[in-house]
């Protein structure tokens, strides 16, 4: 009798682990197919300036949009995550040095990466919040595109991405944000300028860059990632709507909470917060304070 439960145990154990494997492969061939597809959009061209006041709005928006959390200070790209589980992340050299882009990369493939979430090859970029980025206005499009394509050159050469078993079941499952160029909506055409006066208005243009951690509710929810803490309601629903303007102020442009609570940048990346200007923090405030 033992026996016969042994021997039973064992074959619903290897049926356990070879159903395992199979969803396994499956998953991993579909997350290749889907990385590897090429996509075509139309041709876009927009003018870029090069004066001093487009190419300062484009350094800061590089700051306040997180692109320097991903690709460095000087945008000479770097190893975000590099482990067994889910994987090594890579983040591109983004300027003109060795490793970097190629010499004829231009502002359509700027506009390619930015509003579409694609490679100059057309291939899916990864983990580049592109969904977020698609919705700049036009005066900020070509201000970023205006401040990268004049940054100096760094010659830093990276590996490429190589994902793990956690980060290619979690992106198929759709728990990891991997491709956002499948999120976009290729066909929404860029509004011409944001709204630029302090207030709600603007503060839901801001708020952009919260909904890929946050949700597009901003409701928060469950970890991004396995070890990731519980993403928090931001509304005024949420604790942080408990908090003053001046303290949701004081927390994003020092890292402590009103609790005394230390904040961990890459958990919330308050260094990148700091450097919003007072006028965008409040009216980030007045929008996420409107939602209930």
């Amino acid at each position: 009798m033992i026996r016969k439960i042994l021997k039973w145990t064992g074959i619903l154990l290897a049926g356990l682990v070879l159903a395992a494997i199979s969803t396994y492969t499956y998953m991993s061939v579909s997350m290749k197919s889907r990385m590897n597809k090429a996509y075509a959009f139309e041709k876009e061209i927009i003018e870029i300036p090069t004066d001093s006041a487009a190419v300062a709005r484009g350094k800061h928006l590089v700051a306040i949009k997180g692109c320097q959390d991903c690709h460095g200070n000087k945008l000479e790209g770097k190893v975000m995550n590099d482990d067994g589980a889910i994987g090594r992340l890579v983040a591109g050299n983004l300027t003109k040095g060795k490793g970097g882009l190629p010499g004829n990369y231009d502002v359509s493939d700027w506009l390619n990466a930015l509003r579409h979430g694609v490679h100059q090859d057309g291939k899916p970029l990864l983990f580049m919040p592109s969904h977020e980025t698609t919705l700049l206005s036009r005066q900020d499009m070509s201000a970023l595109i205006a401040y990268c394509s004049q940054i100096p050159k760094v010659d830093n050469t990276l590996p490429a991405n190589d994902l793990g078993p956690v980060a290619v079941v979690m992106s198929y499952l759709g728990k990891m944000p991997l491709l956002s160029v499948e999120k976009i909506d290729h066909n929404k055409p860029m509004v011409a300028r944001a709204d630029s006066a302090e207030g709600a208005a603007q503060g839901k243009y801001l708020a952009v860059s919260c909904s890929g951690c946050h949700r597009e509710n901003f409701k928060g929810g469950e970890p991004l990632a396995p070890g990731f803490p519980p993403v928090p309601d931001i509304t005024r629903a949420g604790h942080v709507g408990k908090w003053t303007k001046a303290q949701f102020i004081a927390t994003l442009t020092s890292g402590k909470t009103p609790e005394g609570h230390v904040l961990k940048n890459e958990d919330m990346p308050w260094k990148m917060t700091a450097q919003y200007t007072r006028g965008e923090l409040s009216s980030l405030y007045d929008f996420l304070h409107s939602i209930q």
